[in-house]
């Protein structure tokens, strides 16, 4: 009988091991991690510009930007006056612990309190590894439509928070969110759900407050 090598759990267990390193390394200078993840134009920068403003002078912020290339998006974030970490994945379609971790020691950690993963855009490989995050975010905008809790399951199974971004256009798609509720309701009984438009600022403010008041809280997974 020939070997059968389990090469998924050799994967995931080598994944913890660092996730656990990246954990620890926040812990000791007292920095919160949040993972943004999202499809490709769902708005993750735009909501990561609108957070920066919404929350200078309050917290120190820095942004990691995973992109298989290019370096758009962490112009964009520097021009916020953040600090942006540029991050190649050299194709992976997202970040897993170890990058997370190289990325993060490229930072003096001690000189910001709060940092963003702006994951590699889709809904199925950044769901299936634990980069250490404290908070696991998604965006979810109006035109992707409110089935997508059945076709992305483990996404929708593993974030804290969705936000349900361009609602300024929801007159324009054929949108439910209250089918969308009971979805993730259905696969996720702790999600926050909350409508947002990066492009006007709805809907921003109570994404702000729900940040706050992880980060203030224990039960919030800090």
């Amino acid at each position: 009988m020939s070997e059968i090598i389990e090469v998924k759990a050799g994967i995931e267990a080598e994944n913890e091991k660092f996730a656990a390193e990246v954990r620890k390394l926040l812990r000791q200078h007292h920095v919160r991690l949040i993972n943004l993840m999202a499809s490709p134009g769902a708005g993750k920068t735009s909501l990561l510009e609108q957070t920066i403003d919404g929350l200078k002078g309050a917290y120190r912020v820095a942004v990691l930007e995973a992109d298989v290339d290019a370096d758009v998006d962490a112009k964009r974030i520097e021009a916020r006056g953040a600090k942006a970490v540029q991050i190649h994945t050299g194709g992976s379609c997202h970040m897993d612990a170890s990058m997370t971790l190289q990325a993060l020691r490229t930072l003096d950690l001690d000189e910001y309190d709060l940092i963003f993963l702006e994951n590699v855009g889709n809904l199925v490989c950044p769901a299936e590894f634990d980069t250490g995050a404290d908070l696991k975010v998604m965006i979810l905008s109006i035109p992707e439509g409110d089935d997508k809790p059945l076709k992305y399951p483990l996404m929708f199974q593993v974030t804290d928070c969705i936000l349900v971004n361009k609602i300024d256009t929801d007159e324009i798609f054929d949108f439910d969110l209250q089918k969308l509720q009971k979805n993730v309701a259905a696969l996720n009984d702790h999600a926050q759900i909350i409508p947002i438009s990066a492009f006007t600022g709805s809907g921003v403010e109570n994404w702000l407050y729900y940040l706050r008041e992880c980060i203030r809280s224990t039960a919030a997974g800090f």
